[in-house]
């Protein structure tokens, strides 16, 4: 049985109206725009991809620096050289997959083609980047 309050509380209260949210509430229900969404993860991948791409070029730069006397010179070239080639890819994926709208239903299956051709590359790129590191880039030793 309800107390003369609460039925003096829900007598003022229309059962259609919605008690608006506040704060943390209407975040927590608030839809998401997956466009929105997609822009922030590939911008994000973007930035880890631009600093790969510089500590490569780095590497690239130190091995080309020690010349071809080095024990590991041409298999560091060549896998430098894949990794770049691979991160300029994913690059121009990425832009793909951020230009086309992921909110239109026709873009679903490209997207996620694009989105699953990208996450490989980008598994590839990371075990290239493991047997480079395994392989030793130094620094030559400025002599002088």
């Amino acid at each position: 049985m309800l107390s003369v309050q609460e039925m003096s509380a829900e007598m003022r209260t229309p059962r259609n109206r919605k008690v608006p949210r506040r704060g943390h509430e209407r975040r927590l229900h608030r839809s998401l725009n997956m466009n929105h969404y997609a822009n922030k993860k590939s911008a994000a991948e973007s930035m880890l991809d631009v600093a790969l791409l510089m500590a490569n070029a780095s590497q690239l730069k130190a091995v080309m620096q020690q010349g071809p006397s080095f024990t590991f010179y041409v298999p560091l070239i060549i896998l430098i050289s894949i990794s770049l080639t691979l991160q300029i890819l994913v690059g121009v994926l990425l832009i793909f997959i951020v230009k086309w709208n992921l909110n239109d239903q026709r873009n679903h299956y490209r997207l996620d083609i694009l989105e699953n051709v990208t996450t490989a590359f980008v598994f590839i790129i990371v075990v290239i980047n493991v047997f480079i590191t395994a392989f030793g880039v130094q620094q030559p030793s400025s002599s002088g």
